[in-house]
């Protein structure tokens, strides 16, 4: 069986780390999704006002780079904690905002929650169990997913409803490969840090619930 060397400098077996980091990435991800979950809650419960494009992306990517820069250490899980808690108070008031100005708002927020948790649990299960590689997805995905940044604020900033409906579309798709591409990257033992696999799921699983949500809530309105 093939050997690597982790972090602490001891010697484990190829399956076991693989194991290790799958189980810590799915406590993890129930974790931060549970107390992201909270904050939108409490966000709901206070009725916060959206935050302002610029403070989101500021908050967001620099709480992204903090993780990102500790993950090799504790002070990693609290910078996770810190990014996703922040993502449920951004979610809060756009949750609100359907759930009180659609007549259908609740069910459309449940749609949107049981086709997010449909979509991840079916593309992880095949990931896991098919354990295809699917790392050449990676260069496709990341420029897609600039591309498709790009052309978000494009329609943010020149209010073009039908942009913003299609970059949902597309963030759907490219949110579900990111799902196949990190789990796979776990399986085949490409990715053995549990910090950076969580906030990449996480973000998946977040782009995927707000673009469902903005597409059935144009559906539906």
């Amino acid at each position: 069986m093939a050997r690597i060397i982790d972090s602490s400098g001891s010697v484990q077996s190829r399956e076991i780390v693989i194991n290790s980091t799958l189980k810590n990435t799915y406590l993890l991800l129930s974790m931060t999704l549970l107390f992201s979950a909270a904050m939108a809650g409490l966000s709901m419960t206070m009725n916060w006002p959206p935050m302002g494009i610029v403070p989101t992306l500021i908050g967001y990517f620099g709480l992204l780079f903090l993780t990102s820069k500790f993950s090799n250490s504790a002070l990693g899980l609290l910078f996770v904690f810190a990014l996703t808690g922040f993502m449920g108070l951004t979610l809060g008031p756009i949750v609100s905002l359907y759930m009180t100005n659609l007549p259908n708002g609740n069910s459309i927020v449940m749609t949107a929650m049981g086709g997010t948790g449909a979509i991840f649990v079916a593309l992880s299960a095949y990931a896991v169990i098919s354990r295809k590689d699917f790392s050449f997805m990676g260069g496709m995905l990341m420029a897609g997913i600039l591309v498709g940044f790009l052309m978000g604020l494009g329609a943010i900033f020149f209010q073009m409803p039908m942009l913003s409906l299609a970059v949902s579309a597309m963030f759907i798709m490219l949110m579900s490969g990111l799902i196949l591409y990190q789990t796979s990257a776990i399986v085949h033992g490409g990715e053995t840090n549990y910090i950076n696999a969580t906030v990449t799921l996480f973000v998946s699983i977040f782009n995927l619930f707000t673009s469902l949500l903005h597409i059935l809530g144009i559906m539906d309105d």
